[in-house]
């Protein structure tokens, strides 16, 4: 089985061609959480195929309709969030707070979808323009059908609600692939959507490795949305090509955070810390890469070196962050932190000793090459390298430097609206940390080779329709230029009143 940092898998297996199910590990102490069937080919077309037969009823619900039913299996959420919390904290070894956390960002995003859908979505009146102005023209955002959504292991439930939460507010079916490393959390949320809405089944679940993934995008569906590494969304976006099935891709990311020297130093420490270390690293939107203006570098460098120092791993209820829950990855982080280190780069907390397979302690790194492994690749570990710039112009242009482009961090008191404006990402926070995650208007997605697409917000809900634009005839008038029966001189006045309107 080969495994790759954003938490998606190789087209290999890692059972045998006879085995039809699998098992999910906890990562901290390798039991057994669960078993779950390998979906074949077939059993994901008929999955397919259910969720269409149920779509239509669902998008005739209409906005209200889908709204009281969607809130019926949010309520049914927040009332077992400890249930599903234990269960994320055993398949991905996260600490219970930072899983009860994804939950209440879970929780928030499918209420706004809800909420919000009938708004941006509905048909609305636009202008017909001058030459059309006696027709009536309308835009609406009908759903698409069936949408396959392939999630990752990072944040099992949250990364993909993105999707199906909107995608279902839209009035499509989903079809849920789950990371083979969380199977049991995409389980239970097929599970809670079918018992809080037992007579729409518009949420279906397949299991299984990227022979299923594969499946799915080549068994019909209307829009596959995508959640892993850029490698295996190209392949993704290769099978949806077959078909032309449109796709939605969100990668890795290579985030940076950017010291002003006006900052906030302790706030942006903090920040630092907390983006790059917080689910052991394992955030496509987690801070990897810091520039920091040299005129409060040193100062900052303390103050980050401290931080960090203070932290553990582990599987105990007291740990500041949990294991690697891919054990691949592990050797991901070693392989860039050995690179960093024979380059001339130095650890100021951590180094090669604090890759202890399951858990990897925290590492900071400075006076790294920016060509090296730990600069241009996604580390997908607790680590972070720290680079002194002469100034702000300087540590914008290191930021865009990468082939990511997903999130970015300014920290300035009085600049950080205008250089968040100047970086290549889809969102930046300023004076915090990945506060765009949280917020459900927000679009969230990259540029680059941190994919295409959004999810969340207004955005979010439209990436799963296909607008409609629809004109209909007021009142007719002498000028008809789209018939055969046009006279010959109505190209002719039309083109005098165009010049009269438009053309001053």
């Amino acid at each position: 089985m080969t495994q790759t940092a954003r938490g998606d898998v190789e087209i290999q297996s890692a059972t045998s061609a006879e085995s039809s199910m699998f098992e999910s590990i906890d990562p901290r102490t390798g039991e057994v959480v669960g078993q779950h069937s390998i979906h074949t080919a077939t059993e994901v077309d008929d999955a397919v195929a259910a969720a269409r037969a149920a779509q239509e009823a669902w998008a005739e619900l209409g906005f209200s309709g889908r709204k009281q039913r969607l809130d019926q299996w949010r309520k049914l959420l927040a009332k077992r969030v400890d249930e599903l919390a234990g269960l994320i904290c055993a398949e991905t070894g996260k600490p219970l707070d930072d899983a009860k956390l994804e939950l209440v960002l879970v929780i928030d995003h499918l209420h706004w979808a809800a909420a919000n859908a009938e708004k941006v979505l509905k048909r609305r009146k636009v202008s017909s323009g001058f030459l059309m102005s006696n027709h009536a023209a309308t835009v609406e955002y009908l759903p698409f059908g069936v949408i396959g959504v392939i999630g990752p292991w990072n944040y099992p439930a949250f990364t993909p609600m993105g999707s199906i939460a909107y995608a279902l507010a839209a009035g499509n079916a989903v079809v849920f692939k789950p990371s083979e490393l969380t199977p049991g959390v995409g389980q239970w949320l097929a599970d809670s959507f079918a018992e809080a809405v037992p007579e729409h089944p518009v949420f279906r679940l397949v299991t299984g490795f990227g022979e299923t993934g594969a499946a799915l995008c080549r068994s019909g569906v209307n829009k596959v949305a995508f959640t892993g590494s850029t490698a295996t969304g190209k392949r993704v976006m290769a099978s949806c090509a077959e078909n032309l099935v449109p796709v939605l891709v969100e990668c890795g990311g290579k985030d940076a955070l950017i010291v002003d020297a006006d900052a906030d130093l302790a706030a942006a420490a903090d920040a630092a810390v907390w983006g790059a270390m917080s689910n052991a690293g394992q955030t496509c939107i987690g801070v990897e890469r810091v520039y920091v203006v040299d005129a409060v570098a040193d100062r900052f460098v303390e103050m980050i070196t401290e931080r960090a120092g203070k932290l553990r791993p582990g599987g105990e209820p007291g740990a500041n962050f949990g294991p690697i829950t891919m054990p691949s990855q592990v050797d991901v982080i070693r392989r860039h932190i050995d690179d960093a280190l024979e380059r001339g780069g130095r650890a100021l907390v951590g180094g090669e000793h604090s890759v202890r397979p399951p858990f990897v302690e925290p590492v900071v790194l400075t006076d790294v090459p920016e060509d090296s492994l730990a600069v241009t690749e996604e580390t997908f570990g607790p680590t972070i390298v720290v680079r002194r710039v002469r100034d702000v112009d300087e540590a914008v242009a290191r930021t865009n430097s990468t082939r990511y482009g997903l999130g970015a961090t300014v920290f300035s008191r009085a600049r950080g609206a205008e250089l968040a404006r100047r970086l290549r990402s889809g969102m930046v926070a300023v004076n915090s940390v990945v506060a765009f995650a949280g917020v459900p208007s927000l679009p969230f997605g990259g540029v680059g080779d941190s994919g295409f697409g959004r999810i969340h917000g207004a955005d979010g809900l439209r990436e799963f329709t296909r607008p409609q634009s629809v004109t209909r005839l007021r009142y007719r008038i002498p000028l008809n230029p789209m018939s055969f029966g046009r006279s010959k001189g109505t190209i002719r006045r039309m083109v005098r009143l165009v010049k009269l309107v438009r053309g001053r």
